[in-house]
Order: structure tokens, then sequence, then C-alpha cells
């Protein structure tokens, strides 16, 4: 699962040839959430709704480079990494 990003206590993963729809996790304080590349939705889970918003934020920002590392880690090659919120 290799980390994307990091920033403000939120990691940001995907994992190699994992399930459709193209998606990434993110980790904070114990909880995860699933979202969406290209609706920009939590799929599963949940994080505080602070978080949640910075990560949806984030995520809009950055969905092009989502999506290429989506298709990076369909082929099981290197990711790349994404700037955090500044």
């Amino acid at each position: 699962m290799p980390t994307i990003c990091m920033f403000r206590g939120i990691k940001i993963y995907m994992n190699w040839r994992d399930h459709m729809p193209p998606h990434f996790h993110a980790v904070y304080g114990g909880e995860e959430v699933v979202v969406s590349i290209h609706d920009i939705e939590v799929l599963d889970g949940s994080l505080p709704g602070k978080q949640l918003k910075m990560l949806l934020g984030w995520a809009a920002l950055h969905q092009d480079e989502l999506e290429e590392n989506w298709l990076l880690a369909m082929r099981q090659q290197e990711l790349f990494p994404i700037a955090p919120l500044q």
C-alpha cells in the first residue's frame, strides 16, 4: 500500500491492483475512508468532519494526479507522491 501523500495527520495511499471503481484510501487517528477518484465521494468509512472536508478538497485539486497514480497502481508500477495541502 504505497503512501502518496501525508498532511495534517492524514495519510493517503493506494493499493496495487485494487478493486474498481478507481479510489484511494485515507487514514486519520485510527479511522479510515475510501474515496472515489472520479466523483470525489466517500465510498466507505468515515473521518472527522474537518479532516474529511480537507481531504475531499485536496482530492478535487489533485484529481488528475490521482487518476494517473491509479493507472500506475493497476500495472503495479511505482506511484509518485502528490503535493500535500499547504
